[in-house]
């Protein structure tokens, strides 16, 4: 156990952080696997990047041209 819990304490950094998950009961395991993913992405504070104004009008046009019904033709 001494051997176990060295390798977690010099191996684990701020970086890349262990998450010891206990193997013995399958749903448990499975809300601490989700409740680290949940926090390390939280803590990665993600915003989508900011557009200026001629790059919204384009975006605003291309949306337009998709959702604009096209007349394609079947073929016989």
């Amino acid at each position: 156990m001494e051997a176990y819990e060295d390798m977690i304490r010099h191996t684990s950094s701020k970086q890349a952080p262990w998450c010891v998950v206990p193997s013995d009961n399958k749903w448990f395991s499975r809300i601490i696997v989700a409740a680290a993913i949940i926090d390390r992405l939280e803590s990665l504070n993600l915003a989508f990047p900011r557009l200026d104004t001629a790059k919204q009008k384009e975006l605003q046009e291309i949306r337009k041209a998709l959702e604009t019904p096209s007349k394609i033709r079947k073929s016989k």
